[in-house]
């Protein structure tokens, strides 16, 4: 994680930059791209183009809301934002006319649009999905029996998009979860042929694991009985990292070691191999005999007691269970007995939704901040472009809405890269209308192409799908008689005026993250405490998931707090280079516990279980207390020196009988008080530093 000062001339280059791996399937591009082009076609073809113009603007508005996921929550999903479409097209046909009710309409949509971001991007897109569509019908203003008629159709595109995203479900009911762990499982892969950790890199603690939490076991989850397997592989994965980190943390019998994760690699691939495809696991099978023969060599017939021979026994049965339940894993799982319902754990369950809007009603919150910035940008940008009578005005709000974000980072890029795309989009689509036969016919084939193009590279490089969106946008207003050239030209200029307008908002109020970072950290290090609170009670198992989920969950949004620190102007650099120090050693205490977590559930008990017990209760307070210290920017108060405690118990162990499980508690307790001294170390230096370095608020050209 880099700790470097704010350039702007870095940021442009880097947002111009910067490319992902797309990672949208084929068939997501077909069904997307069909239901936008095939109204247009069959109205074509009917007589009815009008019709079908709605009806696949509909489908391209609510493009983004079919994402990955279970089936249910994907109806549910696009449902809610054709539903959204429908309505705020309907009021935008309804009050574009008059300039004050359709001001009043800009606010409140604006308001409730941008207060969705508490319930994460999926539903944002919903609150974004309206405010475009609002604006962009209040140019054509008509009667209440049109405006039934066009916001009917509009929703009828974003139905008829859901229809197709829906489409394979009777045939791969449960194919979305099969590839979510088939994800998790090619990632375990990776993690065993790695052979040692990154210090920056926490296996438990990534996006992979709670996404697939979500997938399996959160709202709008599957409910056959197939789902028993599911739940089983998913509890299996995280028995399995833990595993992974702990051997790699062992230090000995290296070659032993090498030998068996490589074969552990050829198991979870063949595994991931199997889920993906929904075939028998005979090939994960074979690779099992593999990996049984090799324990068995390894370990001379179990005559080996050490920590490796205990780690390696594990995570050989946890294999074995693995691929036992990859073959039930699917529609085969009909045929097993009926079983009671996994929930998502606690840690992932959301308050009920009215309670998570009063609770953000709030100028300290920052959904609310995005909210009002919305409201009053929306607002004036469309005032803007009513008063000086903008061509294609509707471009201009309609632009902020997308642009403005609730972080500086996204907003600008997204600016950014959204008016360097149109210019692209301009110079492409003359290009290429210039090229294209003068038919109705190519330029709809050539719509598809580029259609395709944008949702394929929307999330690999933004600007470069916006060219083709530009393209896909302008012919399809072709269609209505708009000429190409001149609805280019008007994009440029409204685009342009829109991405500044939302800066020119976010800089007015901003949210800067560097006022947030410190409470995501020390967020972070309550979360570990409580997931070492709960690895103290080893007795009560089922706490150990639920605490490990909320670490991980507490880990993913420090980093993300930490991400849009770094790209915003005017941050200190002594608060990146304290937050990179707190969350890089966070990482090792996180792997320390993990360590821990993987030794509770390979032994009934431990040696000298009470004082073990005691031990990593009071670490827990321990970092409790540099959770509060570093919240409040004051220095730890030391109340217990944890190494004489550590000594004391490493007394104790070397009197214990059973060595083997001795000698790791006498590891992971000296590797546990490092890692909180090394913290409090890091917290004690904030107070330190922020009193020395004034606000090194520098923004380097």
């Amino acid at each position: 994680m880099s700790t470097r000062a704010y350039s702007l001339r870095a940021s442009v280059l880097q947002s111009l930059t910067t490319t992902k791996r797309p990672d949208v399937p084929v068939w997501v591009l077909v069904r997307n791209t069909a239901a936008v082009v095939l109204p247009l076609a069959i109205g074509m073809l009917t007589g009815h183009q009008e019709a079908g113009l709605a009806i696949g603007a509909g489908a391209l508005d609510t493009m983004f809301s079919d994402q990955p996921g279970p089936y249910r929550q994907r109806v549910w999903q696009l449902l809610l934002a054709s539903l959204a479409a429908g309505l705020a097209s309907l009021c935008g046909f309804l009050l574009g006319g008059d300039l004050l009710p359709i001001l009043v309409a800009t606010t409140v949509f604006g308001f409730l649009g941008g207060l969705l971001v508490v319930f994460g991007a999926d539903i944002a897109r919903v609150g974004m999905t309206s405010m475009i569509l609002l604006v962009i019908t209040a140019a054509t203003p008509c009667t209440i029996d049109q405006a039934l008629i066009g916001a009917s159709l509009i929703f009828a595109g974003g139905v008829l998009l859901a229809l197709f995203s829906i489409a394979a479900w009777p045939l791969q009911r449960y194919g979305p979860e099969r590839m979510a762990l088939a994800i998790v499982y090619r990632g375990l892969a990776a993690l065993a042929k790695q052979h040692a950790q990154d210090d920056e890199d926490v296996p438990a603690l990534t996006e992979a694991m709670t996404t697939l939490q979500q997938t399996l076991l959160g709202r709008h989850h599957a409910r056959g009985r197939a789902m028993e397997a599911f739940a089983v592989l998913l509890e299996l994965a995280e028995r399995i990292r833990l595993e992974l980190v702990a051997m790699a943390d062992t230090h000995g019998a290296t070659d032993v070691h090498t030998l068996f994760r490589n074969d552990a690699e050829r198991v979870l691939t063949s595994i991931a191999d199997a889920l993906e495809s929904g075939d028998s696991p005979d090939q994960a099978a074979r690779a099992l005999q593999t990996l049984q023969a090799t324990e068995r060599a390894l370990l001379d017939d179990d005559t080996r007691t050490d920590a490796m021979a205990s780690h390696i026994h594990a995570l050989s049965g946890q294999l074995a269970a693995a691929v036992r339940n990859a073959n039930w894993a699917g529609t085969r799982g009909e045929q097993r007995a009926a079983v009671a319902e996994t929930r998502l754990p606690r840690a992932l369950r959301g308050s009920s939704a009215l309670a998570t809007l009063r609770a953000n009603f709030t100028t300290h919150s920052v959904a609310f901040r995005h909210a009002m910035r919305c409201a009053v940008c929306l607002s004036v940008a469309l005032l803007v472009s009513r008063t000086w009578q903008l061509p294609h005005g509707y471009w201009l709000p309609m632009t902020a809405a997308i642009v403005l974000r609730p972080d500086f980072a996204a907003t600008f890029n997204f600016g950014l890269l959204r008016v360097v795309g149109t210019i692209l989009g301009l110079v492409l689509t003359t290009a290429l209308l210039h090229i294209t036969p003068h038919d109705p016919w190519a330029h709809l084939a050539l719509m598809a192409v580029l259609c395709m193009t944008f949702r394929y590279l929307a999330t690999a490089h933004y600007g470069i799908a916006v060219a083709a969106l530009t393209g896909t946008v302008v012919i399809l207003l072709s269609f209505e008689g708009v000429n190409s050239g001149t609805a280019v030209m008007d994009r440029v200029i409204n685009t342009a005026l829109g991405s500044g307008m939302a800066l020119l908002a976010y800089i007015a109020w901003p949210t800067w993250e560097r006022g947030r970072a410190r409470a995501a950290l020390s967020d972070m290090l309550d979360a570990y405490a409580h997931y070492l609170h709960a690895l103290a009670r080893p007795d009560r198992r089922e706490t150990h998931r639920e605490a490990r989920t909320a670490a991980r969950t507490a880990r993913t949004n420090a980093q993300a707090s930490l991400d849009r620190m770094q790209a915003e102007p005017a941050t200190p650099l002594t608060l990146l280079e304290l937050a990179n120090a707190l969350f890089l050693n966070g990482n090792r205490l996180a792997r320390t516990a993990m360590t821990l977590e993987a030794l509770l559930h390979n032994c009934d008990s431990l040696p000298e279980q009470t004082e073990v017990t005691h031990f990593i209760d009071q670490a827990a307070s321990q970092l409790h207390a540099l959770a509060a210290a570093l919240r409040d920017n004051q220095a730890p108060q030391t109340t217990l020196e944890l190494r004489p405690l550590q000594r004391s118990l490493s007394a104790l162990l070397a009197m214990a009988d059973d060595r083997p499980r001795a000698d790791q508690l006498v590891r992971i307790s000296d590797r546990l008080v490092d890692n909180i001294n090394t913290l409090t170390h890091v917290v004690g230096r904030g107070p330190q530093e922020s009193a020395t370095t004034p606000d090194d608020h520098r923004v380097h050209p």
